[in-house]
């Protein structure tokens, strides 16, 4: 039986880091950077890429639609 992986992809200049997407990931694989954007803002990415299985949680809650969810099987 195939596998399914995921991945994420942040838009990291858009996004606010609101932080709501860390939370609402099963796995924990999202955390906030501790780099900034042009804006200022600690934006959201994949801190532990090999836990995603592309559930969509973190792109359902982000309310301003910057993270795009991938699954393949593998």
């Amino acid at each position: 039986m195939a596998k399914i992986v995921g991945a994420i992809v942040v838009d990291e200049q858009k996004c606010k880091g609101c932080g709501i997407c860390v939370p609402a990931c099963p796995f924990a694989v999202i955390e906030l950077s501790e780099e900034v954007n042009g804006k200022g803002y600690h934006f959201a990415y994949m801190h532990y890429p090999e836990g995603c299985t592309g559930c969509m949680n973190c792109a359902i809650v982000c309310p301003d639609g910057v993270i795009t969810v991938y699954r393949t099987k593998v």
